[in-house]
């Protein structure tokens, strides 16, 4: 905690905590139960459904198409804090225009909640580009693990706040349940807002390269990165392992979420699950990222990925519903920390002066996550007619990531990125 006293650290670090509120209270939080309640009031459940995950793929593809792009061009012309800016602030926008949309007005909802996720997203690429900003190699991980800590802290508490708003909307002077959830909107905007300026004030954005035709040496960059894959045989075998454990990690996020439907949870049961790993995840982000730090990044994910082998086991023998929050204990033990340990990882085996360009690309693969896992969840589950079955499948996404990431060579990878940047300067 002692980082926290380098302004540009903590400017960083209350980025994470002022973005994750996004996160808890309109993605994973209200969002999805208002729209389909208040906004597609009347609607047929699934047509709802395939309307809000149309609206999440659209997202999601938008933002892993042009991140890599992007930060190409932020590299280039040493902007990548003013994008992150640009689009922070178009999500806060979005997130502040749910406030105003009428009931039933499903389209509405639909293109704001896209491009409130873009904004989200898009920012993120560029948040992440910074790490090497602020941290040298020694605290890298530790800073990593404080930001994605304290993002489970600061988005659990405001998303506490928001579910006692909405389940005692009078303790707050406000008349109804779904007026509480659109004032949660506005205190999810108003939050990111505010804790975003020690960012602004604080963090520096270290490149080395300005130009003045950065968009057009931004597009050349991004071309350039395909032929930089024989230079960097490392970094390509980790984003193959990192792609296939993530999409695991994510695919037991919405298994978690589908078993808890099953066995008889009302909505109240998963948010309290999702605040109990939200608040374990804070210390145990810090905690993983500590042991990084003395075994090692490496060694540290190979430990979060037996961690979620056992995850899936127990979700496997699941049928009881104290079971189901012993699960969200455990995720929450071992997402943050996986999550942390793979950016800080991933910052250490790629050029510097290219961070935004190969950060756009980490991201990218991350858009494309939950492909694999659901995938072989219903085939092997249609094959077998056992959802049980289904879900032990995903074993080998966390087994194959976790064999190639035992093949990456760190210190070649540095190596690697090093020889690269001599090569071009």
């Amino acid at each position: 905690m002692a980082l926290l006293r380098d302004k540009k650290v903590l400017g960083w670090v209350l980025y994470d905590w002022a973005n994750s509120s996004y996160v808890t209270t309109v993605m994973a939080g209200f969002f999805p139960v208002f729209f389909k309640e208040y906004w597609s009031k009347g609607v047929d459940v699934t047509v709802s459904t395939a309307k809000l995950g149309f609206a999440n793929s659209l997202a999601g593809l938008f933002v892993a198409l042009v991140s890599p792009v992007l930060g190409a061009i932020a590299d280039r012309g040493t902007m990548r804090k003013k994008f992150l800016l640009f689009f922070c602030y178009l999500g806060i926008l979005m997130c502040t225009s749910l406030f105003f949309i009428a009931e039933g007005k499903w389209l509405l909802a639909t293109i704001i909640y896209v491009m409130g996720v873009v904004g989200f997203s898009g920012a993120n690429t560029f948040y992440d580009a910074l790490l090497p900003s602020v941290a040298d190699e020694k605290s890298i991980d530790y800073v990593s693990s404080l930001g994605f800590a304290f993002g489970y802290l600061g988005g659990g508490l405001l998303f506490a706040i928001n579910v006692i708003m909405v389940q005692k909307p009078s303790l707050f002077g406000i008349g109804s349940t779904a007026m509480a959830v659109k004032y949660s909107f506005l205190t999810v905007a108003l939050w990111w807002a505010v804790f975003t300026i020690p960012l602004i004030l604080w963090v520096p954005d270290k490149a080395k390269r300005r130009e003045e035709k950065y968009v057009i040496g931004g597009f050349r960059q991004f071309v350039d990165t395909f032929r930089k894959v024989k230079h960097l045989k490392v970094v390509f075998l980790f984003l193959v392992a990192y792609w296939l454990y993530i999409d695991g990690v994510d695919t037991i996020i919405r298994m978690a979420i589908d078993y808890g439907l099953s066995i008889g949870f009302e909505s109240k049961d998963l948010i309290l699950a999702l605040l109990i790993t939200q608040f374990v995840g804070f210390p145990s982000a810090i905690v993983l990222g500590k042991i990084g730090q003395k075994i090692g990044s490496k060694r540290a994910i190979l430990i979060c990925i037996g961690g979620y082998i056992f995850i899936v086991f127990w979700g496997i023998l699941m049928t009881r519903k104290y079971e189901f929050y012993v699960l969200a204990i455990l995720v929450g033990l071992f997402q943050g920390g996986i999550q942390t340990l793979s950016r800080s990882f991933y910052s250490r085996i790629i050029p510097h002066d290219q961070l935004g360009e190969f950060f756009g690309f980490y991201n990218l693969l991350g858009k494309f996550a939950v492909i694999l896992g659901p995938i072989l969840i219903g085939l092997t589950g249609l094959i077998s007619h056992n959802p049980r079955i289904g879900i032990a499948s995903i074993l080998i996404l966390f087994v194959l990531g976790g064999g190639v990431l035992i093949t990456v060579d760190e210190k070649k990878g540095h190596s690697e990125a090093k020889f690269l940047r001599y090569e071009e300067g």
